[in-house]
């Protein structure tokens, strides 16, 4: 069997998008599942939009989710360059190569000329597209207007019979060839079309499997028939559903994060963010959910790929990252958080070793109850700083109230006799007063944990104290009385 060869293309015109990295993951996928080679290519021909900054923000995020790649920029190979741009002379020579064999031609036509042509054709009621004008004109014409000015170059497409794509998702896929004009492949300014680059470039690299977005399976007709009058070897392709957004609507920023870039920034973890992009459009099946990379290299195939489009639900995402966050070990997730940390000047730049145990308890104290690494930032913010609001209305609820400064100054005292001043200690001296004053523990843990936090709600209650300690609480609790003019 052939060696499979899978190539992702992105365009650096932009950061990679959640589309994207599901088809780079794919296309890794079935390259690792099947033994094969993941080549990254980069279609820059789009000179005006594309930059090195947006290349640099692919190359960073493919390599934070973990897809790695067997040739490409910063690797090299053996069909390289791995950049359009550098390929243009290639392009030229075969498009020229077309024209001189009559399977393509020079075309004129200006943009008014054209615009005014497919005027016509809707007034007629035709589909607006090129009427070929260009296709027949003789040998001593074109020469002539070549010499005056630019031109583009057209693919002579057939005029009759069809084109048929073996989608190894979406089965047989017939195109009639008379639907399409005479495409463009090479532009004004001597840059290729997507369309020709991409068939000339698959071919050159190998490439046996070309896995993308349903969106290009319009492209994937003028492809094969490009390769076909080249005399190459047609790839296979796989057109993977398109992801839209919980109301069925084109996916966009309103319905979340839709960069990787964003989602690191949020907090989001790769290994989360992998898992969740694989269902998108893929199912490993019996309801399996939550799995780890090398789960979902042994499960893939094609043949589980949906032909339906894919429901983007950031809700779940949040939630498995939620997972991973409280299944991790804890060093791990500690590492991941020190960069959020720091993010929010809670913790110097040096972490010396006693500081980085301490931050470990406090990590694991609050990765219970938060869904991401900006999340953990967040609930941990009381542990470094004694200034913080305090929420409202539990100020209102706990505070506001007769008897309230007493109770904070029986609720230090008890703390004061917790010996050692550990969890298990501390809550039985909080028993012990809940018993004395024959109220709740929950009357004494919660405006304790206000006191103490700003906050109604957070991580374990006695372990939180434990790591603040007990000089720490008991200035709380009597910034507390002081701060809302309890005594």
């Amino acid at each position: 069997m052939e060696k499979i060869r899978v190539r992702f293309a992105p365009s650096p015109t932009g950061e990679l998008h959640i589309g994207g990295a599901r088809t780079a993951l794919f296309n890794w996928l079935f390259a690792r599942r099947y033994g094969g080679e993941m080549i990254l290519r980069i279609d820059d021909t789009d000179r005006q939009r594309s930059s090195p900054e947006y290349l640099k923000t692919i190359l960073t995020s493919l390599r934070w989710l973990g897809l790695d790649w067997d040739e490409g920029p910063e690797i090299g190979g053996n069909h390289g360059p791995y950049t359009q741009s550098e390929h243009l002379e290639v392009y030229s020579e075969i498009a020229h190569k077309l024209v001189e064999e009559g399977k393509a031609y020079l075309c004129f036509c200006s943009a008014e000329e054209l615009t005014a042509a497919k005027e016509k054709q809707r007034e007629k009621g035709l589909p607006p597209r090129y009427n070929g004008c260009c296709r027949n004109i003789t040998s001593e014409e074109r020469e002539k207007r070549k010499a005056a000015g630019s031109y583009i170059i057209r693919f002579l497409s057939p005029e009759k019979g069809e084109t048929i794509v073996d989608d190894l998702i979406r089965g047989k896929v017939t195109f009639e060839n008379k639907i399409f004009d005479d495409f463009i492949i090479v532009k004004s300014d001597g840059l290729p079309t997507y369309n020709f680059a991409s068939v000339i470039d698959d071919q050159n690299m190998n490439i046996t499997h070309v896995i993308r977005a349903e969106e290009h399976l319009s492209n994937t007709p003028r492809q094969v028939m490009i390769a076909l009058k080249l005399g190459y070897e047609v790839p296979l392709y796989a057109h993977v559903p398109m992801i839209l957004a919980p109301d069925h609507s084109k996916l966009s920023k309103r319905h979340g994060a839709t960069s990787v870039q964003e989602y690191r920034e949020l907090g989001i973890l790769p290994e989360a963010l992998l898992n969740y992009l694989s269902l998108l459009g893929w199912s490993p099946g019996e309801d399996k959910e939550i799995m780890d990379i090398k789960e979902i290299i042994s499960f893939f195939s094609l043949e589980r790929v949906s032909k339906n489009p894919a429901i983007y639900d950031i809700k779940k995402l949040i939630w498995l990252n939620g997972h991973y966050l409280r299944t991790m070990e804890l060093e791990e997730v500690v590492d991941r958080a020190l960069p959020f940390l720091k993010e929010e000047n809670l913790i110097s730049e040096e972490i010396a070793p006693e500081e980085y145990e301490k931050i470990k308890i406090i990590v694991d104290l609050v990765r219970e109850r938060v869904k991401t690494l900006r999340e953990v930032a967040d609930a941990s913010l009381y542990f470094f700083r004694d200034e913080f609001e305090y929420d409202e209305k539990g100020v209102e609820k706990h505070f506001r109230k007769e008897g309230a400064a007493d109770l904070l100054n029986q609720i230090s005292s008890a703390l004061e006799n917790a010996e050692p001043f550990q969890p298990e200690e501390i809550k039985e001296e909080l028993e012990k007063l809940s018993k004395k004053l024959e109220i709740p523990l929950s009357q004494i843990n919660l405006p304790t944990r206000l006191a103490l936090t700003g906050r109604t709600m957070g991580p374990d209650l006695m372990g939180l104290i434990a790591v603040l300690g007990k000089r720490k609480a008991a200035e709380r609790l009597k910034k507390v009385i002081d701060l809302f003019n309890l005594a």
